[in-house]
């Protein structure tokens, strides 16, 4: 029966499963798994991610061609991504290929051999990826920023890890990364589509009901108050790359659904925010102005990013600091909040209308909660947060004292200024 409503179910291992029916040809599976890049040691930056890349090359049944071509021989898509705290697989098919898709991600997630030959080939991707992740400062500072707020910390390191320690990785420290921090009962199994729970229960437990229970309680170490910095480096480039931001709330702050509104109506997708329209559309000063909310277990980042012509730089942070005064120190009126409550909603509702975008949420909220709010209740959240609301997480985000600050300054010249 098609509905709005999740059904949910637990294997005897302690994998957790939630499923939609939903009309369509298409459906939407995804594992999650509670570990990525903070659960690393030392020694052990990049780790997660280089996991990731090689569940694909070759199981105890499979070779890498074999598990690439399953699901794409029938017009599937397989993938996955490694965030810093999470690790998820997903694959989108025709529907009558359910049961296919899911002994793939089942024999892919608990049975990949990592082959030694696909190790060091796969090593000479990743460190392709760190170099483009350097050639381009657009990106780079989002990662160098967050080890600086953290400031030492797990959480703050870069997903990709280091050079020096990716070679550095064999085989056996891929199968010890997994069996420490890949368990069952901090996994979930989602699918969205038109299969019935019924078909979708039997398929799960016939192909990931066999693995071993195993229990894991995620051990986090403490995120401190960092010392505040202030850092500009000189960068080859015809841009400035600046971001300036603060610790926020975590994922379990009473105070988090105020701060997605907030931020939303301060730097987020929509070309009416605050700092497009004060800074980019007004004064023509950043090629790219947005702002951004990430919330973790136990901390959260607030930042503000702007890709600019040195020559404006900074004259646009002043601006910026201006638009949050702003939020601070002038509360919404009732049509402003009422316009910005129904903007988010139907940001919300349009990214939910990807099968996909739906089935990779209620994974991670099921995994992380044990519990999935529907559309409705969301709604219900985002109308309930008043104007007084947002003002009191502005007071307390947006404190400019305890705000880093990471600037990568454009030395080259461009045609204006020659």
């Amino acid at each position: 029966m098609i509905t709005d409503s999740y059904n949910y179910r637990r294997l005897p291992n302690g994998i957790r499963l939630i499923h939609r029916q939903k009309a369509g040809q298409i459906a939407h599976l995804a594992l999650m798994v509670n570990t990525g890049s903070r659960d690393e040691q030392a020694h052990e930056f990049g780790l997660a991610h280089l996991i990731e890349h090689m569940i694909f090359k070759g199981t105890k049944k499979r070779k890498a061609y074999h598990v690439l071509s399953r699901l794409e021989n029938v017009g599937g898509e397989l993938n996955a991504y490694t965030t810093k705290e999470e690790t998820c697989i997903h694959a989108s098919f025709l529907n009558i290929y359910a049961e296919r898709s899911m002994e793939l991600l089942a024999d892919i997630a608990f049975q990949a051999s990592f082959p030694a030959s696909e190790l060091e080939k796969e090593k000479e991707v990743v460190l392709d990826e760190i170099n483009a992740y350097r050639d381009n400062p657009s990106e780079e500072i989002f990662d160098e920023f967050e080890d600086q707020l953290f400031d030492g910390h797990p959480i703050g390191h870069p997903i990709l890890g280091t050079e020096q320690a990716v070679k550095s990785f064999s085989r056996n420290a891929l199968f010890r990364f997994v069996k420490r921090n890949y368990a069952t009962d901090q996994m979930v199994l989602a699918l969205v589509g038109d299969i019935p729970f019924d078909k979708f229960w039997q398929i799960a437990e016939k192909y990931f009901g066999n693995t071993l229970a195993k229990g894991h309680a995620p051990k986090l170490d403490s995120v401190i108050n960092p010392t505040i910095q202030h850092i500009q480096k000189e960068k080859n480039s015809y841009l400035s790359h600046c971001i300036l931001g603060n610790k926020s709330y975590n994922r379990q702050h009473p105070n988090k659904h105020g701060m997605v509104l907030l931020n939303n109506i301060l730097g987020g997708p929509g070309l009416n925010s605050r700092l497009n329209l004060n800074i980019r559309e007004k004064y023509g000063f950043a090629y790219n102005i947005e702002s951004h909310y990430t919330a973790y277990s136990d901390t959260g980042i607030f930042l503000v990013y702007l890709g600019i012509d040195p020559r404006s730089a900074e004259k646009a942070m002043q601006l910026v600091y201006k638009e949050l005064y702003k939020l601070k120190n002038q509360q919404l009126g009732s049509l402003q909040l009422h316009r910005a409550q129904q903007q988010l909603i139907g940001q919300l509702a349009i990214g939910f209308e990807s099968g996909l975008s739906e089935t990779l949420s209620i994974a991670r909220s099921h995994l992380l909660f044990d519990n999935v709010d529907n559309m409705n209740q969301i709604i219900q959240k985002i109308l309930k947060t008043d104007a007084s609301k947002l003002m009191e997480v502005a007071q307390e985000i947006f404190d400019f004292d305890n705000f880093n600050t990471l600037i990568y300054k454009g030395t080259q010249k461009d045609f204006a200024s020659n």
